[in-house]
């Protein structure tokens, strides 16, 4: 091992090959892991990656740049939470949507206007963006197509009934003025250690921080999995090894 030394605190996410929650892991030096801000505690690092990683190879995906216009829908996820503040970091006037018990909780992530989908369908918003992210997967193409400026783009984290955003992703670049050049793109999340290391970057300067909803020890792992499966939680929900457990 020559990229990290004994005693590094370090952060990271591996998809694949885990099945359990446990106070160990292997995984190769060259692996998804970077080493932890000093200012960060492990449950403050350990959520950086997960859904993160998702809303950042959507933003790539859709080459997003600065002085852009972009809607964020389902804000207070852990992808949506993510995607308002890696905007806001490059630049980008955001709109965010969520429920009223978060509008002050996004507007703190750095959204610009935050719209509230309890007291109306955001669909109906009169002003045009140049992309719309759907962070939670409940909208599509069809309904946000008009809120795309000609040549804006409609990106979603899922692949949405019947597939559509996949084939969507072939068929509207091809369109073209059909679609009045508005189309659909579909990322493929991929993760490596340069991205691990930009969020420990971006972490380090203040730029982001990952959203925490709740914390639950490892012996209440099952409630922590019911918690989440209302569908209710915001960002991230930790489980927390308890290290004084850990053999000497």
């Amino acid at each position: 091992m020559t990229s990290f030394s004994p005693g590094d605190r370090v952060f990271g996410y591996v998809e694949g090959t885990f099945g359990a929650h446990a106070q160990y892991l292997t995984i190769p030096e060259d692996g998804s892991l970077a080493v932890i801000p000093a200012d960060l505690t492990y449950e403050e690092a350990a959520p950086a990656t997960e859904g993160s990683h998702y809303a950042l190879s959507s933003l790539l995906r859709a080459k997003v740049c600065s002085g852009q216009d972009v809607l964020v829908n389902g804000a207070t996820g852990a992808i949506g939470s993510a995607a308002v503040q890696l905007l806001t970091a490059v630049g980008v006037r955001v709109t965010a949507v969520c429920g009223t018990p978060d509008l002050e909780l996004v507007r703190g992530l750095g959204a610009d206007k935050v719209v509230d989908y309890t007291a109306g369908d955001f669909t109906d918003d009169e002003r045009q963006y140049d992309i719309v992210f759907d962070a939670v997967g409940r909208s599509s193409f069809g309904r946000c197509r008009r809120l795309l400026k000609p040549g804006g783009i409609y990106v979603s984290s899922e692949l949405g009934p019947w597939l559509q955003n996949a084939i969507l992703s072939l068929v509207t670049p091809i369109a073209g003025r059909s679609f009045d050049r508005k189309k659909v793109v579909f990322p493929f999340p991929e993760i490596d250690q340069a991205m691990v290391r930009r969020f420990a970057r971006l972490m380090e300067s203040g730029a982001f921080r990952p959203v925490i909803d709740r914390r639950y020890p490892l012996d209440d792992i099952v409630e922590a999995y019911k918690y989440v499966e209302t569908g209710q939680k915001i960002g991230s929900v930790v489980i927390v090894v308890d290290h004084a457990s850990r053999p000497g």
